[in-house]
This record gives C-alpha cells, sequence and structure tokens, in this order.
C-alpha cells in the first residue's frame, strides 16, 4: 500500500512539473528542447499521410456504399467482430422490380419482354458491383484501415512518449539552470547542482532513446506508401475489371434490343419506304438515334441466299436518302464497309431486305456499310 501511495505521488509530482514546463513554454518563459529538421520534417509527413488516409477512406467507403445508414450498420459489425449480412445492391433490387412488372403487364407483350430483358441485365450488373464491393474492400480499404487503426497509433503513443521525454529534459534543463543561479550566490547549493546534472543525463539518454524509437517509426512511413501504392493498382484493377463487365453487359442487353427494334417499331426508316427527307435547315438537327457503339454482326445483307452485295453496282434509291453524323470512329472491317472518322457528315439509306443494324454510307465517291449505332440521323 505504502508503495502504491509513493508510486501514485511520484506521478502525480512527475505530471506536474510537466504541465509546469509546457504552460511556460506556452507563454515563452522556458526555453523548449528543438527537434531536427529532418525529424519535423518526418512528423510533418506522417500527419500528412495520415490526414490523406483518413479522407481517401471515408471517401472510398461513400464511393462503394453512398447511403450513410447502411455504412454505420457495416461499421458496427465490424466493430463488434460480426460478419456484415449481404445486402442486396440496387441494380439487383430494380432488376427483382423489372422481373414482377413484366409479370404484372405481360411477359409476352413487347414491353414485358423488353423489362424482362433488361431485368436480367441489370441482375448481372448487381453481381458485378457486389463482386467489386468485395474486393475493393478486401484489397484497398482494409490495408487504409490497418494503418490508421495499428500503425497510426503506435506512431501516436511513442510521439506521446517522445513528448513527454522532452518535457522531462526541459524541466531537469530549467532545474539545473536555477540551482548553478543560486550556486553563484551560497556554496551551499553544490549538492542541488550535481543532483540536477544527474537528474539532466538521465532525461537525455532516455529523451535520446525515446527520439530514435520514434524517428524509426516514422522513417516507415515510407514503407506504409509502398504498400497502399500496391493496394491503390489493385483497386484500380478490381474498378477496370467491374467498369469491363458493365460495358459487356450492356452490349449484350443493346444487341438483343437492337435486334428486336424492326419488330417492335415496324416503321423502321428504309430507303425505298420513305418519304424523301427534307434538306438540311440552318437550326440545330434533331437526333433520331444516338446509341453507345455497338459493332453489329453478320453480313448486312439479311436474306442468305443473296449474292454478295457489289457496291459498285449500289445507287441510292431516289427517295429515303438521309445526312447522318458519326459519333465514334469506326475503322473498317474488311472492303465492304466504310471507315468513320467521328463528328463527320454522310449520307446513309437502307436497302430492301438489309440487316436494320446496318446502313449504306456514302462520302464522296466512296460508299459502303455502316453501323447504325455509330450515327445520329439527322432530319
Amino acid at each position: 500500500m505504502d508503495f502504491n501511495m509513493k508510486k501514485l505521488a511520484s506521478d502525480a509530482g512527475i505530471f506536474f512539473t510537466r504541465a509546469v514546463q509546457f504552460t511556460e513554454e506556452k507563454f515563452g518563459q522556458a526555453e523548449k528542447t528543438e527537434l531536427d529538421a529532418h525529424f519535423e520534417n518526418l512528423l510533418a509527413r506522417a500527419d500528412s499521410t495520415k490526414n490523406w488516409t483518413e479522407r481517401i477512406l471515408r471517401q472510398t467507403e461513400v464511393l462503394l456504399q453512398p447511403n450513410p445508414s447502411a455504412r454505420v450498420e457495416e461499421f458496427l459489425y465490424e466493430k463488434l467482430d460480426r460478419k456484415v449480412p449481404s445486402r442486396v445492391t440496387n441494380g439487383e433490387l430494380l432488376a427483382q422490380y423489372m422481373a414482377e412488372a413484366a409479370s404484372e403487364l405481360g411477359p409476352d407483350t413487347p414491353y414485358g419482354k423488353t423489362l424482362i430483358k433488361v431485368s436480367e441485365a441489370e441482375k448481372r450488373l448487381g453481381a458485378a458491383e457486389r463482386d467489386f464491393i468485395h474486393t475493393a474492400s478486401l484489397s484497398f480499404l482494409t490495408p487504409l484501415r490497418n494503418f490508421l487503426e495499428g500503425d497510426w497509433k503506435t506512431i501516436s503513443k511513442e510521439r506521446r512518449l517522445l513528448q513527454n521525454r522532452r518535457l522531462d529534459l526541459d524541466a531537469c534543463k530549467a532545474r539545473l539552470k536555477k540551482a548553478k543561479a543560486a550556486e553563484a550566490k551560497a556554496t551551499l547549493w553544490n549538492d542541488e547542482v550535481d543532483k540536477a546534472e544527474q537528474e539532466l543525463r538521465v532525461a537525455q539518454t532516455e529523451f535520446d532513446r525515446q527520439a530514435e524509437v520514434t524517428r524509426l517509426l516514422l522513417e516507415g512511413i515510407s514503407s506504409t506508401h509502398v504498400n497502399h501504392l500496391r493496394c491503390l493498382h489493385e483497386f484500380v484493377k478490381s474498378q477496370t475489371t467491374y467498369y469491363a463487365q458493365c460495358y459487356r453487359h450492356m452490349l449484350d442487353l443493346q444487341k438483343q434490343l437492337g435486334s428486336s427494334q424492326g419488330t417492335i417499331f415496324p416503321g423502321t426508316f428504309v430507303g425505298t419506304t420513305e418519304p424523301a427527307s427534307p434538306p438540311l435547315s440552318s437550326t440545330s438537327p434533331t437526333t433520331t438515334a444516338a446509341t453507345m457503339p455497338v459493332v453489329p454482326t453478320g453480313t448486312g445483307l439479311a436474306p442468305p441466299e443473296e449474292a454478295a452485295l457489289c457496291l459498285e453496282e449500289v445507287a441510292p434509291p431516289a427517295s429515303g436518302t438521309r445526312k447522318a453524323r458519326v459519333l465514334y470512329d469506326y475503322e473498317a472491317a474488311d472492303s465492304s464497309e466504310l471507315a468513320l472518322l467521328a463528328d463527320e457528315l454522310i449520307t446513309v439509306y437502307s436497302l430492301p431486305g438489309m440487316d436494320p443494324d446496318w446502313l449504306i454510307g456514302e462520302r464522296g465517291n466512296k460508299k459502303g456499310k455502316v453501323p447504325v449505332t455509330y450515327l445520329e440521323l439527322l432530319s
């Protein structure tokens, strides 16, 4: 009991001494041991790393889970060391609603059939999103959290110890200075000077040892940057995979919808049946088709019994030609196709029995098949 009381009294005395030293430093009434420039740079670099890691972590969490309530729920599960329950993604929920709507409105109707196709695509998008969230959390968020909850806490603890050792050192310097000032007035203070010098040597040794420990930890921030760089590459890789999957799913969906568009909308543009287009006016043209670039498959002319298209013998119909603006660059796959450059204007028309995904395009004395999805038809 006596030992514990003495220890408590000693700790209280040390705390009071540090508080006095800290206060006098703030008011400019005491000297302060300054760290070297390299050490200060390490401290600033560590603080910057911690601050930006926190901000990147928070914003990535928002990116992966925009719902704040869901983020709080996931945080509580992690703190309780429990598995986060599986949650339906927005895409999967939309797919469910579309499938139910198709079932109720009529799965055999054009609208119902399209709802089912889009529902299946949205379901695949939702699954891809789920995989992306899982992969990004493991490869990117977890290492960032480990740094903040592990390495940074250790660094912060050692920095607090270093601050205490510095306050002890400066307090010893102040006591030695006072003892020497008193010694100059009376020889009775010799013992106090010796005691103060001994305390200063001990405090200096402890400060130097703690400074070295802290310095090593701060220099380890470079290794943290290397680790975070590797994790960042993994995050970009997972994000690239996710968007590539989404793009592929949407291309497949657009292809499915495009193949049925002529059946659903029988008035699709065909050169021999539509009246001649009016001349282009000076006002801005009206967009009639602007979609993602999908290169249709097939030969362009649907009936297999027809001979190959002879471009030299193809002539534009008397009616039904139309101007079109090219949306994307397109490289011709063979001599029957026309290469396209984005933003150029060409003349297009269709032929009887031609695949609705293709048109005949003319630019100057050149002509060839062009994919409809690369064009913006103008009126």
